[in-house]
């Protein structure tokens, strides 16, 4: 995995320093395979505690290109999870109601209650990314965005909401053959768009909105983390593993007993 590097003025990650086809330390997909077991099922352990540890909630934000495999994350890693304890939410074009708020207010309406884990398939980051690549707001508008999403996310963690924020990062060969495996393949030819096309032809535009995203929003309190994602196995083990270690950090806890002593309690 690669965690993006803490902004503070004194560096910026490049995405094309990031290789998507790295897969090490795992010497092939069954070695990741394994580990991964491990992982979600660890993952399942620490979701039981956080629930009803119920002092924090958990928002994870998932960000890539078109194929880049957030609704594969989701369905292998994420469903380790207790439905109970967790919601997925997909954020696609605002409805009229949407756009009569703030940029942030349908994402605030999502925001995971104490003792649940949010997953937001795509988040508030594409109004600086495809608003940005579209000029859909002037740019005035969208360079403010990145301070007010800091801000937002400051005041999130603050309030006991513990963000982490994915990039799943693909080259743009890798997208052309998922693409191509849309159309040949009956199963998926659902999923494949025209409009995929139109916005694959603006991959450097994006790559340069991301990075910007990344490098200006990426901190202390809510730390971006760049996956390559060429390789779905490496994917998925990279992120179940960077969830294990942000659980793990909370020193969770079963609440304490009302019972103290719960041989007395007879049950007729």
């Amino acid at each position: 995995m690669v965690k993006a590097k803490e902004f503070r003025g004194d560096g910026k990650i490049r995405l094309k320093d990031v290789d998507p086809d790295r897969s090490k330390p795992f010497a092939d997909k069954e070695e990741a395979q394994e580990e991964l077991l491990k992982l979600t099922e660890r993952l399942a352990k620490l979701q039981e505690v956080f629930y009803a540890d119920n002092r924090r909630s958990l928002l994870i934000l998932l960000q890539a290109m078109d194929t880049g495999g957030k609704d594969g994350l989701i369905k292998c890693v994420m469903d380790s999870f207790d439905p109970l304890g967790c919601h997925v939410t997909n954020f696609k074009a605002p409805s009229e109601t949407e756009k009569d708020h703030d940029f942030l207010w349908r994402h605030y309406q999502a925001i995971p209650a104490r003792g649940e884990i949010g997953i937001h398939n795509r988040s508030h980051y594409e109004n600086v990314l495809v608003v940005r690549v579209h000029d859909f707001v002037p740019k005035k508008v969208w360079e403010q965005r990145y301070d007010h999403i800091n801000r937002f996310e400051k005041l999130l963690t603050e309030l006991d909401t513990v963000v982490v924020k994915i990039y799943l990062h693909i080259s743009r060969d890798e997208q052309g053959k998922r693409l191509q495996s849309r159309l040949d393949d009956p199963k998926k030819l659902w999923k494949f768009s025209t409009g995929d096309l139109a916005e694959r032809k603006h991959w450097d535009d994006y790559m340069g909105a991301y990075e910007d995203a990344i490098n200006l929003c990426s901190t202390k309190w809510a730390p971006w983390y760049v996956i390559p994602a060429n390789k779905k196995w490496f994917r998925n083990v990279a992120v179940a593993q960077i969830l294990v270690e942000t659980l793990e950090g909370l020193d969770l806890k079963f609440p304490a007993p009302t019972i103290k002593d719960p041989s007395k309690i007879k049950i007729e």
